[in-house]
């Protein structure tokens, strides 16, 4: 019987009791253990359970769903492993990035370090080139004088010809009238030294410095033209005025002058007692004392102190006026000469003899020219030069031509 109610259940209902059956996992594990039972039935039942049986079959979802679980965890298992990949990777780069940076950092150094050991080196050996090259030119330099020297010395010594040192002689003497003119303004001693030098070309009796003999004449007239300087007098001069200096008397002091006073004498009238005794007591007083009244200012004597600054003052300006006349310092001579005569006048004795005579050797001394055009040059100098280079390099050209043949 229950077999019976068991199988007459409709298709709906199994249905409706599988329905259940496959909401859950639940079910589907209850399902899973109800149908190993449903062969248990009769056979003849058997098409009617296998058809109530069908539309209750869990296996293909539970299959499709345990698929999509692994496909996903593989999925993410996939993901995973490449997202680690790629962080691996990631840092991998960016420590051969570092290390590559290091090594680029350091190959920098390192070049920057050799070329500057390489700049100093190069500018170290232009350095001592450029002095080896210095040293050689120089040693070049006084090679090729001393032999230009030893050639000239041998060729005077070989073609010197018996009165060349005659014109050597006259070129020194020259050259020494043109040191005392420029240097020590003496035209005198210029003169003699070219008078000399003239002497000598003459004794040599060569026509071919016949324009050498008239630039010395030329010269020589030039020079005794110039204005004649007693220098050495004019200093002596000098000099003893200021030794007279400390002998000056000094004036008194100067008083203006007193008022005129007039006499009163005694009359004879009787009326006039008071003014005549007046008179009278006036001239008794006047042999003891004088009272007499002046107007103006009174210029004192100097101190010992101030005639000693004026002294001094007065031997430096004389000082100046000396080294005036070696420098031929017109103005500021004569000035200096004016400035020690109005001290002179002014503070020392007119009246006294010794003073009067040191203002007029001032005087004559300030009137003095101390000043003198001289020539610029001396026409002789360069001919006598060019005439002696001549001479020489007439004399080196056979020793060059036997040395260098070609």
């Amino acid at each position: 019987m229950t077999d019976k109610k068991t199988n007459n259940e409709t298709p709906a209902d199994n249905q409706k009791s599988a329905a259940p059956s496959t909401s859950g996992k639940r079910g589907h594990s209850s399902a899973k253990a109800q149908a190993p039972k449903q062969p248990a039935a009769k056979k003849a039942d058997a098409p009617q359970k296998e058809a109530a049986a069908t539309p209750a079959q869990p296996q293909p979802t539970e299959t499709k769903s345990s698929g999509s679980k692994t496909g996903a965890i593989a999925i993410a298992l996939v993901i995973a492993l490449g997202a680690g990949l790629y962080y691996h990777g990631h840092q991998q780069t960016q420590a051969q990035n570092a290390q590559m940076a290091a090594m680029q950092q350091d190959f920098q150094q390192k070049l920057s370090g050799m070329q500057s050991k390489l700049g100093a080196a190069q500018q170290e050996t232009q350095s001592q080139v450029s002095s080896s090259l210095q040293s050689t030119e120089v040693s070049l330099e006084q090679q090729s004088k001393s032999i230009t020297g030893l050639q000239m010395a041998l060729s005077e010594m070989k073609g010197r010809r018996p009165n060349d040192w005659l014109l050597a002689e006259a070129d020194y003497l020259v050259k020494m009238a043109g040191r005392k003119l420029w240097l020590e303004h003496d035209t005198v001693s210029a003169t003699i030294l070219l008078e000399s030098a003239d002497h000598r070309i003459a004794e040599l009796n060569d026509p071919s410095l016949t324009p050498i003999r008239e630039a010395m004449h030329t010269d020589i007239t030039a020079l005794k033209a110039v204005a004649r300087v007693d220098r050495d007098g004019l200093v002596l001069r000098l000099t003893s005025l200021q030794q007279q200096v400390s002998n000056l008397p000094l004036a008194n002091a100067v008083l203006p002058e007193a008022q005129v006073v007039a006499e009163a004498d005694v009359t004879t009238s009787v009326d006039d007692w008071k003014q005549n005794l007046m008179t009278s007591l006036k001239n008794f007083s006047e042999h003891f004392v004088t009272y007499r009244t002046r107007d103006g200012s009174v210029i004192p004597l100097l101190s010992p102190k101030q005639d000693f600054y004026l002294q001094e003052n007065i031997k430096s300006k004389l000082e100046t006026a000396i080294k005036s006349v070696y420098r031929e310092q017109g103005e500021l001579y004569a000035t200096s000469l004016t400035m020690a005569k109005d001290w002179a006048e002014q503070f020392y004795d007119m009246e006294d003899p010794a003073a009067q005579s040191f203002i007029e050797t001032l005087d004559a001394l300030a009137k003095e020219n101390i000043e003198a055009s001289y020539p610029s040059k001396l026409d002789s100098q360069p001919l006598i030069t060019d005439a002696i280079s001549e001479r020489l390099r007439q004399q080196v050209k056979p020793l060059s031509t036997e040395e260098n043949p070609a």
